[in-house]
């Protein structure tokens, strides 16, 4: 007896959160590489859509990596969906290919923008959404810039930079290893030139490897200012004042680029979108701490710019 009461107990439970959902989830794939989740609000017609856009490495659609757990992705749409934002998130292709252990050696950071590119005739084509939003996370913001000209109604940079990515790891290298910062100068000189080198300090193997030489010297021929400065939409870019990877520099940066654009930084967000008020050890911890919230401002910040 007192098991079938659990029982029910649980099924009550199960009811009244399924009841609580203010939205539908749909899995969709949308190319061979591209699998992905929709949030759908309920009750709106033809509601205003945003692409979710993941940030470097094989980042999943909820914005973990493996042993990196932190969800940062998935609720992000799902708070913006709870404000009657439908939401779009996706695998990186580098994840499903990953997962099929059939990884392309020669992908290059076009099919990023590609892949994303795609998204958005994908959704444009169903003509169920009134405007469509891009929201780029990280390395994701080029690639939504790219993506979005000409075709999105609106563009979000959420921890994007604003330096050229080769300047940008010259100089996270050389606050993290100030004898190796020439070596990483001298390296991205010629990367940027269209020039492979074996000739590396083996500390630098995972930045300049043979294997990714070509993808950065793809990623390193776009400098973020020069795109944005031709985006003639809505443009919103927020930093946090505690991201361990992107500073509140590159932010204005790319405001200054854009003098329409309109730049929120929110006090002690990270990269991860989480609100951390302790020390950079507690930072980098919350990585892989998917029990934090992310910060209510952000998704304030950004509903207020697509409901504007």
């Amino acid at each position: 007896m007192k098991q079938f009461v659990i029982l029910i107990l649980c099924l009550v439970n199960t009811l009244g959160f399924s009841q609580d959902k203010t939205y539908n989830e749909e899995e969709l794939t949308i190319t061979k590489w591209i699998d992905g989740t929709l949030l759908l609000p309920h009750d709106i017609d033809k509601p205003d859509l945003a692409i979710i856009i993941a940030g470097s490495g094989p980042t999943n659609r909820n914005g973990n990596q493996n042993f990196l757990k932190n969800n940062s992705l998935k609720k992000l749409a799902t708070g913006l969906t709870e404000n009657g934002i439908a939401t779009f998130r996706y695998d990186k292709r580098i994840v499903k290919q990953i997962l099929r252990n059939n990884v392309d050696k020669d992908i290059k950071f076009d099919d990023f923008v590609n892949d994303a590119s795609d998204i958005i005739n994908y959704f444009k084509d169903k003509e169920s959404y009134g405007k469509i939003y891009i929201i780029g996370h990280s390395q994701g913001s080029l690639v939504g810039m790219l993506a979005a000209k000409d075709k999105a109604n609106g563009f979000i940079s959420l921890a994007g930079a604003g330096n050229n990515i080769g300047d940008v790891l010259v100089e996270q290298v050389t606050k993290m290893a100030p004898k190796l910062g020439e070596e990483a100068q001298r390296v991205v000189s010629l990367l940027k030139n269209g020039e492979n080198t074996t000739d590396y300090p083996p500390a630098l193997g995972s930045l300049f490897g043979p294997e990714i030489q070509d993808f950065m010297m793809n990623w390193m021929s776009y400098n973020p200012t020069e795109i944005i400065k031709e985006l003639t939409m809505p443009i919103l870019i927020i930093n946090g004042t505690k991201d361990l990877q992107v500073s509140v520099k590159e932010a204005e940066l790319l405001k200054e680029a854009n003098e329409e654009s309109k730049l929120v930084i929110i006090e002690n967000m990270n990269h991860v979108l989480f609100e951390i008020e302790g020390d950079d050890l507690e930072n980098s911890k919350s990585y892989n701490e998917s029990f934090r919230p992310i910060s209510p401002e952000l998704i304030k910040s950004v509903t207020d710019f697509i409901k504007s």
